[in-house]
């Protein structure tokens, strides 16, 4: 529903499909999506075919957000054959609209290591001027595809370069060279900012990062040691990835990294399994956390998040200007953009979003226009 608002959904398609699953059962939701992303795929080729190409553009948007919709519940089975292949049809749908926009979107491979990192080079438009850039990835379970809805096209509205990418643990590269999730996510910025200092259409001296979801633990610790960023925005912030899963060990904070870390702990593993077992969402949070940590156990994935925060004074090393996020309803980091903020030693703005504006919930799904007006009016005015 919240891609509505920049082309990834239409309200009926969301709301037949939606009528069509089975309550907390994964398989019909992976079925009724998979449908729905057909349907609308096979339109929106009959539409380029026919020479329509806006047409064409806007279903291979949807079909695009589909088929992510698709295989999101399915990372229990990493064997399974059916979420590569609504992700890389996710992929491919949303490629077909790039091409089709002006400026097209242009695919590209950012150097990394010893491969490479995908992701999308967004212009304003075709005169290869060095403009203001804004460097966007997603968090836990997001593509850099999605990224198009939830702040890309903004950006790209305002006259922005925009540079979406999916860093190791994120779909692309999780996908397709099973690299992980690592927490010195400064090591993966480097690269993308070297990348994007190449560009032509980048002014170098006006690059801001933008980590959405768990990207907004990720972003602020790159930030804290890149220190060629000129803003940072966190949707929403976060200070201790790690808050979000001692709080189900009931003990207290250092017993519970204690027991989350040891070699064995059958009582906390039996714990765990009845959360999966009784919560559909702790169901889909273990099983896709385990599958991009690169890890075995529901308690081996809550141990991994210990070590994905900037606490101990990294929060204190970024220098640029900061905007922390905040969702008054936030269901997974309520209370963690405050904690960042405090911390912070640089320009700093809270921005809070609250329910009366339909803007409450994680990530602010219910309200993206407004959310994407707010957040771009203050990289308006930081980067000015």
């Amino acid at each position: 529903m919240s891609h509505i608002a920049y082309g990834g959904a239409d309200f009926g398609e969301v709301v037949s499909t939606s009528e069509r699953i089975k309550e907390g059962d994964y398989e019909s939701w992976h079925d009724e999506w998979l449908a729905t992303a057909d349907r609308v795929a096979a339109e929106a080729q009959r539409a380029l075919d026919a020479g329509h190409r806006v047409s064409a553009r806007d279903g291979f948007l949807r079909a695009s957000n589909y088929y992510r919709s698709a295989e999101f519940f399915l990372h229990g089975n990493p064997c399974d054959p059916r979420h590569d292949h609504a992700y890389d049809r996710s992929v491919a749908c949303f490629q077909s609209a790039a091409a089709l926009f002006t400026p097209t979107i242009e695919p590209v491979r950012i150097p990394y290591e010893d491969t490479t990192l995908p992701g999308y080079l967004y212009r304003a438009d075709t005169s290869g001027e060095p403009r203001p850039t804004i460097i966007m990835h997603n968090g836990f379970d997001g593509t850099a595809e999605e990224m198009h809805f939830s702040g890309a096209m903004a950006g790209v509205e305002r006259g922005y370069t925009v540079l979406v990418f999916d860093g190791p643990g994120q779909p692309g590269p999780r996908h397709h060279e099973g690299l992980v999730f690592r927490p010195d996510w400064e090591n993966v910025i480097g690269p993308v900012v070297d990348f994007a200092e190449s560009l032509p259409e980048v002014d170098n001296s006006r690059i801001a990062l933008l980590g959405a979801s768990m990207g907004g633990v990720l972003a602020p610790r790159a930030a804290a040691f890149e220190h060629r960023l000129a803003a940072l925005v966190t949707i929403d912030g976060v200070y201790d990835l790690g808050a979000t899963t001692t709080r189900f060990v009931p003990s207290d904070r250092a017993e519970a990294e204690r027991r989350l870390r040891a070699d064995s702990d059958p009582q906390l593993d039996a714990h765990l399994a009845q959360l999966i077992t009784e919560n559909a969402t702790s169901r889909w949070a273990m099983n896709h956390g385990m599958y991009v940590m690169g890890v075995d156990t529901p308690r081996a994935f809550s141990a991994s998040y210990l070590d994905y925060h900037v606490r101990d004074g990294i929060a204190e090393l970024i220098q640029c200007p900061t905007l922390v996020c905040d969702a008054a309803e936030d269901e997974f980091f309520k209370g963690q953009p405050q904690d960042l903020y405090d911390h912070l030693t640089c320009p700093k703005t809270l921005m809070l979003f609250t329910p009366e504006e339909g803007a409450g919930a994680h990530c602010h799904p219910g309200a993206m226009r407004t959310a994407m007006a707010r957040i771009h009016n203050w990289l308006d005015d930081t980067l000015a």
